[in-house]
């Protein structure tokens, strides 16, 4: 039914104009409003993107161009808007805060503090929307960013610059990778900024929580769109963060910015889209969802040595629906970025933590984002696992198997179970290199399955207390030579002599 009203607003308009000209292109009014949604009347001269203001104070950004009206997202103070009201252009772009005022604090899509703890001090403002660094920019990716999580850092290495998507079902453990991750960037000098889309604000307080139990706010702050805050917010929250971390990009430091998660940022734009009647394609997503997020991931770069060295690391975070990775948005943004980390959710239920499927599993970047260390010890483990899954099958008939097939199936039970790994306990590189080395030289095949997590603890103690420097030399070098391979292995042989030799 027409909104008569709405018509004899423009009609009087029209009339009391009529021999000024047109209705002034830098001002209009609102026809229709609702759901973080306003159709304004005029605003001629807007451009798309551009801020907004009503009179009411509120603030949107122009979305939708039509030959008479705009379609605008309300950003601030919705219900304060009305029909009615006057809205004029302001010649800007959203632009949010940034700076190191931002460090521990919890901030809005817009900037704002909802920790509590005062306004937020900016040293700089940054637009929300910018184009991505050209080609001639970039540097090439090949400075490992270290998860602590051994599986990945061995066989999916994620470098400074680059784009790994952690995709898997709801409660498979995505986010803890992601939290791992900022854990341990600890000590390494990255600036870390999580992004909360969609989420519920109680899941988010836990996730704070962590971070300040293990000290990781001092580098780290949270951009929150709640599930309870508008679809406008929650559309605007990843382009907000990743313009936040630019500021810090430009000074030449490296930046980790986890969006989590995509999907709901999709569902968000969506809403949007069908309020602004913008034509449904696809599972009803317009038509420039994949546009969506490949602005926002281009936007992850590792800037050449000329122009400062800086890089932006992202880990977009998508949720499957029964595994199933074939759907809109998983295939948008596994086409987009540089490799995904996929979680099992059989794998999550029958204890193996984290639920990584190494088969569906890659890094585009490869061995390029590893230390010489971690790429010579790593090297066989995919081979490895691969050839114990397959016998594994085999295996479960129940036929006679030869010495050589225990024996494999044998190193790839103690290989699964070295990758195991509980949260908030990431390995350092050299702890890795260390834990690799036991698995990899078959040095783990006379432990029990059940006493190897014990084992490789202790081991580590061992390590930490007495071959210090030999840790420190691999930590800081990056590299493993035969010497110190050598010093390994009989670190390894006397610590076994001591555990047989103890009274069971």
């Amino acid at each position: 039914m027409a909104n008569y009203d709405d018509l004899t607003n423009v009609l009087k308009e029209r009339i009391e104009n009529w021999k000024g000209g047109a209705l002034s292109g830098s001002s209009g009014f609102v026809v229709q409003v609702g759901d973080s949604v306003a159709t304004v009347y005029g605003l001629n001269d807007a451009v798309y993107g551009e801020l907004v203001e009503f009179a009411s104070g509120a603030h949107g950004i122009v979305f939708n161009l039509e030959e008479e009206n705009a379609g605008c997202v309300i950003l601030t103070d919705e219900s304060l808007v009305k029909d009615g009201e006057e809205v004029k252009r302001t010649g800007k772009v959203v632009s949010v805060p940034s700076g190191d005022a931002l460090f521990g604090r919890v901030v809005n899509p817009l900037g704002e503090a909802l920790d509590g703890k005062g306004p937020v001090t900016a040293s700089a403002f940054m637009p929300m929307e910018s184009p991505a660094a050209p080609v001639i920019d970039r540097g090439s990716v090949d400075t490992p960013l270290q998860t602590g999580c051994v599986s990945i850092d061995a066989m999916i290495p994620i470098g400074r610059g680059q784009r790994e998507l952690i995709i898997g079902d709801r409660q498979t453990g995505k986010t803890a990778i992601a939290i791992d991750t900022i854990i341990n960037q600890k000590g390494k000098n990255v600036i870390c900024i999580y992004c909360a889309i969609g989420q519920k604000s109680s899941s988010i307080v836990a996730i704070i929580n962590n971070l300040e139990k293990h000290g990781a706010m001092d580098y780290t702050f949270v951009v929150l769109a709640s599930a309870s805050d508008s679809a406008a917010l929650q559309y605007i929250a990843p382009y907000s963060a990743v313009a936040m971390a630019e500021h810090f990009l430009h000074q030449g430091k490296d930046v980790l910015v986890v969006y989590d998660d995509l999907s709901k940022h999709a569902v968000a734009y969506r809403a949007i889209s069908l309020l602004l009647r913008r034509p449904p394609g696809r599972e009803a997503f317009p038509g420039d969802v994949f546009y969506l997020h490949s602005r926002l991931l281009e936007r992850a770069v590792k800037l050449s040595q000329a122009r400062g060295g800086g890089s932006i690391t992202a880990l977009p975070i998508i949720e499957t629906q029964a595994g199933d990775i074939s759907s809109y948005i998983p295939t948008n943004v596994i086409s987009i970025t540089d490799g995904q980390i996929f979680l099992d959710s059989e794998l999550f239920n029958s204890g193996f933590r984290p639920a990584i499927d190494v088969g569906l599993s890659v890094s585009r970047v490869g061995g390029s984002a590893q230390t010489k260390a971690m790429r010579k010890i790593s090297g066989r483990i995919r081979l490895d696992l691969a050839q114990y899954r397959e016998m594994a099958a085999f295996a479960q008939f129940g036929s006679d198997l030869d010495k050589a097939t225990q024996d494999k199936l044998a190193q790839g039970e103690r290989l699964m179970e070295v990758l195991k790994q509980p949260q908030f306990s990431p390995y350092r590189l050299e702890e890795q290199i260390a834990v690799l080395f036991l698995a990899v030289e078959g040095y783990l095949i006379d432990v029990k399955i059940e006493n190897i997590s014990a084992f490789v603890k202790d081991f580590l103690l061992r390590l930490k207390s007495q071959k210090a420097q030999l840790m420190r030399s691999i930590a800081e070098t990056g590299v493993i030579s035969a010497e110190q391979e050598e010093e390994l292995r009989v670190t390894v042989k006397a610590f076994k002599g001591e555990v047989n030799g103890k009274p069971a």
